[in-house]
């Protein structure tokens, strides 16, 4: 059996850029029925044939009006604390929502998790620092001399939303070593 089947994830995570992309397409490998968004109509189509036919890519204003309350959302990827606080009334309890922005306020995560966590929806965060991205201008490398990839993000998501059950209210740095100054 796939690892994510029988899951309904919502990636609100800058999808066509890289990281919400990465995500979306290791939970459609893995069994998952995705809804993402995609700002153009080009990287709406683009994505939709990347991904095939588990996943519907909407624009960013469709998204609430294709989820009803209580509609069974078991993952939430999303990069703005708004958005999962729009998307809330439509997570399934004992889901999960993993924050997605640069950086996290530890503080705004800690916050969400306690507000959801008598649902048993755990909230977490990963707090990705240079990240290779299309495109992008010489940045300085981290410690680990090289620059991330948005795959190791979603890998790292992953973990949080899916195989940290007894993990909530945590930041976890996807950053190369980098860290706080």
């Amino acid at each position: 059996m796939a690892k994510y089947a029988d899951r309904r994830a919502v990636v609100v995570v800058g999808a066509a850029s890289g990281i919400g992309l990465a995500i979306a397409k290791r939970l459609v490998e893995g069994g998952a029925e995705v809804l993402l968004t995609a700002r153009t109509p080009q990287e709406r189509v683009r994505m939709g044939n990347e991904l095939g036919s588990a996943a519907r890519v909407v624009a960013p204003g469709a998204l609430e009006g294709c989820l009803a309350p209580g509609d069974g959302v078991d993952l939430l990827f999303a990069d703005a604390m708004s958005t999962v606080q729009a998307l809330v009334p439509s997570l399934r309890d004992g889901g999960a929502v993993v924050l997605t922005a640069l950086p996290p306020s530890p503080a705004s995560v800690h916050a969400l998790a306690r507000e959801l966590v008598s649902r048993g929806i755990r909230v977490n965060a990963v707090a990705p620092g240079c990240i290779e991205a299309p495109g992008g201008g010489a940045v300085p490398l981290p410690p680990l001399g090289r620059l991330g990839a948005a795959e190791e993000v979603a890998r790292a998501a992953l973990f949080l939303a899916t195989d940290a059950t007894f993990t909530t209210g945590a930041r976890l740095p996807v950053d190369g070593g980098l860290g706080p100054p």
